[in-house]
């Protein structure tokens, strides 16, 4: 078997363990809250409105369990109730800091007692003849068809080492990569391999970062030598029914809900900072913007020349963006999917997406304008669909709302280093922020499309912490994309 390191050079993995079974005793470290809507819709984004949303899981209140109906009335209306697990109506109550479980539905225990499920072990190399090729992996009969260009991405010729996430069909991989100078004409004096898994849950794929990486650096000085990978994938494989020509192809029914139901893996980032805070710091106020789309459930395309590791987790926080709790919310939507790296050979797969975010290296992507709908180009966020240009510019309202986001990332830092106070992290801060933003607004528009008179007023939307008059178009894409029925009154103006 072989040892695994609990930690990598560039990352600190934090593992969280299950809580004992002494209710009595000491709470562990909180868990981070990030949970989205256990199950979504393959339907379009709300161009014909559902006449019922099922209601999920996700808030929990005092007087037991709380689940929201919406139904449409004969005149069209959308109309919100609330009930509680004793049959008496209510409005459920968000949960205070730290007591979120990142997965409704699932207790902590069995979040955190989810098993290793390796599908695959691969090594890519990259041959001056043949260009990037499969070198070896584990089970032999796997497709592993284009993960070679996903492993290795386009432009790292010129970097020493990389890591990246990427997305195979339903599962998730990641693989680290390497350059080595080496004298020989042959390989033209550098020799080029990543070490990569996959997975059916990319929050599980961090736990080998480390491994992989020394994993690559031993390809590199002894090429051939896998019985070290050999061992690994032994310990860790996934037991997959085989489909019918013995290939192991077929996506785990257990897989949906491992993917979906949370976008929040237990990682930091050591240098220089927090992933959330380097995402914080890279963006500013143009974290608004990207959070308008995200909840709008756009495709976000993110370029970047290598190494485009850090990259990836950009892809994460926007898909944070997103997340909102109120049970029922969303499933008419498509889930917003993380991609992660792509490249030329994703475009079929992309053609068919509704909803995404994803990073590549090729400059080319950005004349593929069918296939994105935002374009993130260092922090200069653009798009060419017209009806979207309005959600560019910063209003008011989203400046004030960064700014209550830096006051309060700023009050934890102080408490961290003044007070010694480590219950809350950044990531908890970033995700609930938007989290509750977002549940606000949900929650309004119910209240709104249930009562008598279904119409957003002014004072409706700055309750929202949106802006009457700059966030208009965005309200109308909001209430399109999710068939909420309401009137929006702004000024004198309406629009249905």
């Amino acid at each position: 078997m072989v040892k695994q390191s609990d930690r990598a050079p560039l990352l600190d993995w934090e593992e969280i363990p299950a809580p004992g079974p002494n209710p009595a005793a000491p709470q562990q470290q909180q868990l981070p809250s990030g949970a989205a809507d256990d199950k979504k819709s393959s339907q379009p984004p709300g161009r014909h409105k559902p006449k019922r949303i099922a209601a999920g899981t996700g808030w929990r209140t005092s007087g037991g369990t709380a689940a929201t109906t919406f139904t449409r009335s004969p005149t069209g209306s959308l109309t919100a109730g609330v009930a509680r697990g004793n049959g008496s109506p209510g409005r459920p109550r968000t949960e205070a800091l730290g007591t979120h479980v990142p997965f409704p539905g699932l207790s902590t225990r069995d979040q955190w007692e989810e098993k290793d499920q390796i599908v695959s072990v691969f090594v890519v190399t990259f041959d001056t003849r043949s260009g990037n090729m499969v070198e070896w992996c584990l089970p032999h009969d796997i497709n592993l068809d284009g993960v070679e260009f996903k492993s290795i991405a386009s432009g790292s010729h010129r970097i020493a080492d990389d890591f990246i996430y990427f997305r195979k069909g339903c599962y998730f991989g990641l693989a680290c990569f390497a350059n080595m100078p080496v004298e020989s004409e042959l390989e033209r004096g550098a020799r080029m391999k990543s070490v990569g898994i996959l997975s059916p849950s990319y929050t599980l794929l961090y736990r080998y970062m480390h491994f992989l990486e020394n994993q690559v650096r031993h390809q590199l000085k002894c090429p051939g030598q896998y019985s070290p990978l050999e061992a690994f994938y032994e310990d860790k494989k996934a037991v997959l029914p085989p489909t019918g020509n013995g290939l192991v192809t077929a996506c785990p029914t257990w897989s949906v809900t491992s993917i979906n139901r949370c976008m929040h893996p237990e990682m930091k980032i050591t240098h220089p900072a927090g992933c959330m805070s380097q995402f914080i710091q890279f963006f500013g106020e143009q974290i608004m913007v990207l959070w308008k789309f995200a909840l709008l459930r756009k495709r976000v395309l993110i370029f970047s020349p290598p190494p485009i590791g850090v990259v990836c987790y950009r892809v994460y926080c926007c898909c944070c963006l997103a997340n909102v709790s109120l049970p029922g919310v969303g499933v008419s939507v498509p889930e917003l999917r993380p991609f992660f790296y792509i490249n030329i050979a994703d475009i079929t797969t992309l053609e068919t997406e509704q909803s995404y975010v994803a990073c590549t290296t090729e400059k080319i992507f950005e004349e593929k304008k069918e296939l994105y709908d935002v374009y993130v180009d260092n922090q200069n966020v653009k798009t060419h669909r017209s009806h979207l240009q309005p959600l560019l510019r910063l209003n008011a309202a989203d400046k004030e709302k960064y700014r209550k986001l830096s006051e309060q990332r700023q009050l934890l830092l102080y408490s961290q280093e003044v007070d010694g106070d480590c219950t809350t992290n950044e990531e908890d801060l970033f995700i609930l922020f938007f989290m509750e933003l977002n549940n606000r607004i949900f929650q309004t528009l119910s209240d709104v499309a249930g009562s008598t008179d279904p119409t957003l007023t002014a004072e409706h939307v700055r309750a929202m912490g949106l802006d009457p008059q700059g966030d208009r178009s965005f309200l109308v894409d909001l209430l399109e994309v999710y068939g909420i029925d309401v009137t929006l009154v702004v000024d004198g103006l309406c629009c249905p």
